[in-house]
């Protein structure tokens, strides 16, 4: 996931983001240079910090906050998630032999795979170490949600090049890979402020929903957007084989489409392929579904309204419902 479904930070939930920055630093420092530089190469390079922000804001949905600092188990809990989220990152550019990522260097690139690999799997450590500390919960929460990455990731590769991928692998697969990472920082977030059950199944509701959204948002940037937008090449998911919601929507009527689908695919096929993704309503499709899900998770903070914390998810949702005019 790339991550540029939104140009700014939300400011309601006001100077905590900086918090997590160093807080992400602190967690990654280590006596071995080599590693430390590794492990926080992708957090030095930047980022929207979106599923650190859900954590805090969730975090803030409690009616007693006043808009002040949150505590800082909730911090805390936002560095947890964002560990897993850069960690799944280095695994995924090995995976996809990458060699940008956030307009810079991947791991892979700079040290190699193997490198690549052990620094993923000392963030995804780290994330582990610090869910711990907060509670048994929450270490179990995020356990699962490792897994549940894993198994959204299988389950792209197993359908990898097939135009025969259908909508429900699709929605299995990102709800893996990343709703269920959004889900969690919602219900870490409230879980470290102790609020109660009722609040965290809600919020936690919300991330799932609002995660949905913004894998679809994403997919449909990987095809209208520029390269210096996204960060890699345009149509890059189409180019390894990851057909996603517009280009399954597009599949449905167009014979040339899925000519040129089902292996891999040279520059004028793969801009071919997209021109006919564009003019066949893939993308119009897309954007209705996300919509959709969009909607749920706005009806998911009704209970909250009023809150700081609310008034950033809303804002939250409201952006990225913009990028929907394509």
């Amino acid at each position: 996931m790339t991550d540029q479904t939104t140009d700014r930070t939300p400011d309601i939930v006001g100077g905590q983001l900086p918090r997590v920055e160093d807080a992400l630093r602190a967690a990654v420092a280590t006596d071995d240079a080599l590693l430390t530089e590794m492990a926080s190469h992708l957090i030095v390079a930047g980022g929207k910090r979106q599923r650190p922000l859900v954590a805090l804001a969730c975090g803030a949905c409690a009616s007693g906050f006043d808009g002040g600092a949150v505590g800082e188990r909730i911090v805390q809990g936002a560095v947890s998630v964002e560990l897993v989220h850069l960690g799944s990152l280095y695994h995924d550019d090995v995976i996809d032999e990458a060699e940008i990522r956030r307009q810079a260097d991947s791991v892979n690139a700079r040290w190699g795979n193997l490198r690549a690999i052990l620094a993923g799997d000392f963030l995804l450590a780290r994330a582990s170490e610090i869910a711990a500390s907060l509670a048994t919960e929450i270490a179990g929460l995020l356990a699962a949600t490792i897994a549940d990455l894993c198994v959204g990731e299988v389950a792209e590769l197993r359908t990898a090049f097939s135009t025969a991928r259908t909508e429900e692998d699709y929605f299995a697969s990102i709800g893996g890979k990343t709703a269920a990472l959004f889900a969690a920082a919602a219900r870490i977030g409230a879980l470290a402020d102790d609020q109660p059950r009722e609040a965290v199944d809600a919020l936690g509701h919300f991330g799932w929903c609002y995660g949905m959204a913004f894998q679809i948002v994403d997919d449909i940037l990987d095809l209208t957007a520029t390269e210096a937008q996204m960060g890699k090449p345009v149509g890059h998911d189409m180019a390894e084989g990851v057909y996603t919601l517009p280009v399954l929507a597009a599949l449905k009527s167009s014979d040339e489409l899925a000519s040129l689908l089902g292996g891999p695919i040279g520059d004028d096929e793969l801009a071919r392929a997209r021109k006919l993704v564009l003019e066949g309503g893939g993308v119009t499709v897309a954007a209705e579904t996300a919509s959709n899900w969009l909607d749920r998770a706005d009806a998911a903070l009704a209970a909250f309204s009023g809150s700081p914390g609310a008034a950033t998810l809303v804002d939250l949702t409201a952006r990225l419902r913009g990028m929907l005019d394509v």
